[in-house]
């Protein structure tokens, strides 16, 4: 009888051809186990010419990817992920630096400690009291203002705000603890000084700024490697501060020992001090500040004359730092105007 008929001589029906991996239950040694495929991570699985006809004549469903807050801000590029990465700051390869927001711009013009060599504005800004401003400040300085639309200033932005205006202007002058002080006793003053140590979040330093100038502080000094320095977000934040008062970047070992010398008591701020209401501010003083999260290091504690703090209720521990050193440096404002 010959292999697969039928004990009559018919042929018996076919059975269908199973590869051993379509089988069901079978198990073979060293066979790979089924599951899915293995594709390039930049290719789809391949198709045979019939399965893509089918595919293709299939409508595609409508995927919206998450639309960024502004269209041509600086969210539009994606990353591999799908999430959106704020672009990057253009960079200024003639030395210039970038002035973003009304305010900062309109008191550069007015501080006039650096040259503002252009100004970009929002062709459909209203016409307000300062956009007038700005244009009759840039008049009079002979700074050239063109005029864009909003996706422009967008994209030249490196912060979260610029109000339509972006300027670029000189650096600002670069100067230490020692011809700071140098100056501060030629106008026949007394010298005044802010040492922030290890300030992390620009909106603190642009607020200690902003207080700096509104109580008379002659000088903000920070280290040269740890902490912020000037940027978009301290100009807008400082509120003029930054064009006004100079922020000097120097070792903070160096300058305590330059204000040491140069007749400075050194005050330390910490909350477990005495009151600040019980110094006396009208003399030459250095305040220093510690970082947001580390507060005053035991370096800098040694290095002071006195440790002041700012009397708590509520069981509060502590306050911002910014906040910290706005009351103290409008006691000082308190004390010189109650002595005059």
């Amino acid at each position: 009888m010959s292999r697969g008929r039928h004990p009559s001589g018919k042929a018996g029906p076919k059975r269908p051809s199973q590869r051993p991996s379509q089988r069901s239950g079978s198990k073979k040694t060293g066979s790979k186990k089924a599951g899915p495929s293995k594709t390039s991570p930049n290719k789809g699985p391949k198709f045979g010419a019939k399965a893509e006809a089918k595919a293709s004549s299939k409508p595609q469903a409508h995927t919206q990817s998450p639309s960024p807050a502004r269209s041509g801000s600086k969210w539009d590029k994606r990353s591999a992920r799908g999430e959106y990465r704020p672009a990057k700051r253009p960079s200024l390869d003639n030395g210039l630096e970038q002035l973003e927001g009304r305010n900062p711009v309109i008191e550069a013009l007015l501080r006039k400690r650096r040259a503002v060599r252009k100004v970009w504005l929002d062709e459909r800004a209203r016409q307000d009291d300062k956009v007038r401003r700005l244009v009759s400040l840039c008049e009079q300085a002979g700074v050239r203002i063109e005029r864009v639309n909003r996706e422009h200033l967008d994209r030249m932005a490196a912060g979260e705000v610029h109000n339509g205006v972006i300027a670029h202007a000189d650096q600002l002058p670069e100067m230490t603890v020692q011809q700071l002080l140098d100056q501060v006793y030629a106008r026949g003053e007394v010298p005044f000084l802010v040492l922030a140590d290890e300030i992390s979040y620009e909106h603190n330093l642009g607020a200690i700024l902003r207080s700096a100038l509104g109580a008379g502080v002659h000088g903000v000094v920070v280290p040269t490697k740890r902490g912020k320095g000037l940027s978009p977000v301290v100009h807008r934040v400082s509120m003029g501060g930054a064009e006004a008062v100079p922020l000097v970047r120097e070792g903070l070992s160096s300058a305590l020992k330059i204000c040491h010398k140069a007749g400075l008591r050194i005050v330390g701020a910490d909350m477990g001090g005495v009151s600040h209401w019980d110094l006396d501010w009208t003399i030459p003083t250095a305040l220093v500040l510690g970082g947001e999260s580390k507060g005053l290091s035991s370096t800098l504690r040694n290095r002071c004359d006195a440790i002041v703090g700012v009397p708590l209720q509520g069981e509060l521990e502590s306050l911002n730092v910014s906040v910290t050193a706005g009351i103290m440096l409008f006691e000082r404002a308190r004390q010189l105007a109650r002595q005059s």
